[in-house]
């Protein structure tokens, strides 16, 4: 654990002063079946790189179309941690523990909290979600909505999945929180055992959050989920939380986990007996049943938003519920995610009119 706080410290260190847009695209990781991309960005207003790892029954089954795992890394670099992740992917593949699935691992830079930074410089979870995933869609052959998509991460990665699902109902099946931080309330509020110095911790709440405690709150899973529950216990998204129970990241966790039980939102937290802040160890420490969040997450029901009561059918019942929730606010009425319930709601439950396929 020690060492990985260490990793954060210079990260911080290194990144606070530097070009961000010189860190949107990376070196290339080389290993089988996995290929470096990049694509233009509007929201970076750059080319960003990305890896992804495409297994072999891609090739060998040219009409299918699979699901896509978005893997989110930790502070540090943003590469090094590509080859053990794709072999722990590759492996389950090739075991039928999962099904074959695309592995899209993103450039999330040392530190971007993967968080749209206050200042702009930086806009982290909008180019994710506005850019890489419709390019992914439009790309490779992918099931090109929630059934077919789940986020996970670690660290970083993993607050950084939490807050990108939780504010998305629309987009992911399922999220993976693994050894999530920072999941505390006050940043500035340091766990017990990081060591992390007071003036680089200064610095990245400035570089990424303004300094600004109440922006800090508002990107904070913790409120996105408080916002978004409704669509989330409805939807029946599949959440987990994992951290080891040497990790100093374990009792934020722990209280994340409650929060969402006090909203009435199902999760699972895992704390691996042992284990520190170690992102394959706490993987490894999930065990054979570790694996049945992936297959749970992409069997979940009630998959297309427009079917907001799930009944398995778009149709009168919905088009009510979306019409008495017109305007400002999120809920199961916000089909598309977007914070209010409008035009483009409608149109997407329109078109989506019928059984639900």
């Amino acid at each position: 654990m020690t060492r990985c706080i260490q990793i954060l410290a210079c990260t911080v260190a290194a990144s606070t002063g530097s070009d961000a847009a010189a860190q949107w695209t990376t070196p290339p990781v080389t290993a089988p079946g996995l290929q470096y991309r990049t694509f233009s960005s509007p929201a970076a207003g750059a080319t960003v790189s990305f890896h992804i790892f495409v297994p072999p029954a891609y090739d060998a089954s040219p009409a299918a179309r699979f699901p896509v795992l978005y893997w989110l890394h930790g502070s540090g670099s943003p590469i090094a941690g590509i080859p053990a992740m794709r072999n722990w992917f590759a492996s389950a593949m090739a075991q039928g523990r999962i099904p074959p699935m695309l592995v899209v691992f993103p450039n999330g830079m040392g530190a971007s909290m993967w968080c749209d930074s206050k200042d702009g410089v930086t806009p982290m979870e909008s180019v994710v979600i506005d850019d890489l995933i419709p390019h992914i869609d439009s790309t490779f052959r992918t099931i090109a909505s929630r059934r077919g998509r789940i986020i996970e991460g670690f660290s970083m990665g993993g607050a950084g999945s939490g807050r990108l699902a939780l504010r998305r109902p629309d987009l992911f099946a399922g999220v993976s929180m693994l050894g999530a931080g920072p999941m505390q309330l006050d940043f500035m509020d340091a766990p017990d055992a990081t060591d992390v110095p007071p003036d680089q911790r200064a610095a990245l709440f400035e570089r990424v959050w303004g300094s600004d405690p109440a922006y800090y709150l508002a990107e904070h899973p913790w409120t996105i989920a408080a916002q978004r529950a409704d669509a989330h216990i409805v939807l029946r998204t599949r959440i987990r939380i994992g951290v080891g129970s040497l990790d100093a990241m374990l009792p934020a966790n722990e209280a994340f986990h409650a929060h969402l039980l006090s909203l009435d939102v199902p999760n699972e937290l895992v704390v691996v007996p042992g284990v520190g802040h170690d992102a394959l160890l706490t993987l490894q420490g999930l065990g054979l049943e570790g694996w049945n969040f992936y297959l749970d997450a992409l069997a979940t029901p009630c998959t297309q938003p427009a079917d907001v009561d799930c009944s398995g059918t778009v149709n009168a019942a919905d088009l009510a519920t979306v019409l008495a929730a017109w305007g400002p606010g999120s809920g199961i009425a916000d089909v598309n995610g977007s914070g209010n319930v409008d035009g483009t709601d409608l149109s997407l439950l329109l078109a989506a009119w019928g059984p639900v396929s």
